[in-house]
C-alpha cells in the first residue's frame, strides 16, 4: 500500500486526506492535530475511525481542510478517514458502516427567502 488519497464533506467543509502507512502522524493545513483542533470532542470525532477499526497510530494523514466550521470540518475529516480505511481493507467496512461514519450528513443551511429576514422567519405583520 501507497498513498491513498479520499475526500470527505460536512455542510459547507471539504477534507481531502493522504494517507500512507507511519507513526500515526495527523498533520492539517501545516498544523498538528492538537493545535487544529484544540478540543477533545474534535480529537475524539477525527480519531473515531481509528479507534473503532484498532488502526492507532498505523497511519500518518496529511489533510487539506477548508471551508464551514471547526465542528463541520472534524466531520468531514471523519468521513474521510473513514473511506480510506476502508481502501485499506474492505472488512473495515463491517464495523464503520453500522456505527455510521461511511454515511455523508446531507443536512445543510436552508437558503434566505426574498421578502424574509432569514430562510424562515418572516417580517412582523400588521394589519393596520
Amino acid at each position: 500500500m501507497d498513498l491513498i488519497n479520499t475526500i470527505g464533506r460536512r455542510k459547507t467543509a471539504v477534507a481531502r486526506i493522504y494517507m500512507k502507512p507511519g507513526n500515526g502522524q495527523v498533520v492539517i493545513n501545516k498544523k498538528d492535530l492538537q493545535n487544529y483542533f484544540p478540543l477533545p470532542t474534535l480529537q475524539y470525532l477525527v480519531n473515531q475511525p481509528f479507534s473503532i477499526t484498532e488502526t492507532v497510530g498505523q497511519y500518518d494523514l496529511k489533510v487539506n481542510l477548508n471551508g464551514g466550521g471547526i465542528k463541520g470540518q472534524a466531520e468531514a475529516l471523519r468521513l474521510a478517514i473513514s473511506r480510506a480505511l476502508c481502501k485499506v481493507d474492505p472488512e473495515y467496512r463491517k464495523l464503520l458502516k453500522p456505527k455510521g461514519l461511511l454515511r455523508r450528513d446531507p443536512r445543510m443551511v436552508e437558503r434566505k427567502k426574498a421578502g424574509q429576514p432569514k430562510a424562515r422567519k418572516k417580517f412582523q405583520f400588521s394589519k393596520r
